[in-house]
């Protein structure tokens, strides 16, 4: 479970003083799937990055299992990051010269698993996502539906306990953007994950349990209960 508590990221920009985010107090329970909307510059990526300890709060408290991110050493927080978090991003952030099975196995070489035991698991990986026969193809021989999903295989082959994305369809078209959400809403209902999302597309956020709407730094969260009664499933 995600705490956070009085968050405040604060930049200067020249002699302006700026508040990503302004006192953020936040609860997301385990299994909990939440989508993040607000303008542009309003703090979600922001409030993202706080969450993937990609980036330290300038004041205030981000727990993850009991655990304060923004006081763990460099060393402690990036073996987190390895062990517990996905990331799955807007830009797909695949490396070209790599394989669709080498991108996945990056994930794993932190966590020193053995070279055999990677090949096998990124392959499941791919499989889990519709990709088994693109194994060998580079991210340049593929659409960007298809980049995605290597992207997504290469966050969730390491069995994070959190999945964050940071706008994961915003380079798709409609009709693959409901593919790639198909995948992932799957994905998470099969794993358990707790998934976190930013998005602007209001589609997607009217079919979240959880909507937190951040403006000027400031959170507010609801409920969506027509999503939660049309499908039980949803936690």
């Amino acid at each position: 479970m995600y705490e956070l508590r009085g968050v405040t990221r604060r930049y200067t920009r020249g002699k302006e003083t700026v508040d990503a985010l302004a006192g953020v107090d936040l609860t997301i329970p385990d299994g909990d799937r939440l989508v993040i909307q607000g303008p542009t510059g309003g703090g979600k990526s922001t409030l993202l990055q706080m969450l993937g300890g990609l980036d330290r709060p300038t004041s205030g408290e981000v727990v993850l299992d009991g655990t304060d991110l923004a006081q763990l050493p460099e060393a402690r927080l990036t073996r987190v990051r390895s062990e517990s978090i996905g990331f799955v991003f807007q830009s797909f952030n695949l490396i070209p010269t790599l394989t669709a099975q080498e991108n996945v196995e990056t994930a794993l070489v932190p966590l020193g698993v053995k070279a055999k035991e990677r090949r096998e698991k990124a392959a499941e990986a791919l499989a889990s996502v519709g990709l088994g026969e693109r194994r060998t193809h580079l991210p340049g021989e593929m659409s960007g539906g298809q980049q995605q999903r290597v992207a997504i295989a290469r966050a969730l082959v390491k069995e994070p306990k959190v999945l964050l994305a940071d706008e994961p369809t915003g380079n798709l078209d409609e009709s693959m953007r409901d593919e790639i959400m198909e995948l992932l809403i799957r994905r998470w209902k099969e794993l358990g994950l707790t998934f976190v999302m930013v998005t602007h597309d209001s589609a997607i956020a009217k079919r979240a349990p959880r909507v937190a709407t951040i403006r000027k730094g400031r959170i507010t969260v609801k409920e969506n209960q027509s999503e939660r009664s049309s499908n039980p499933a949803v936690l």
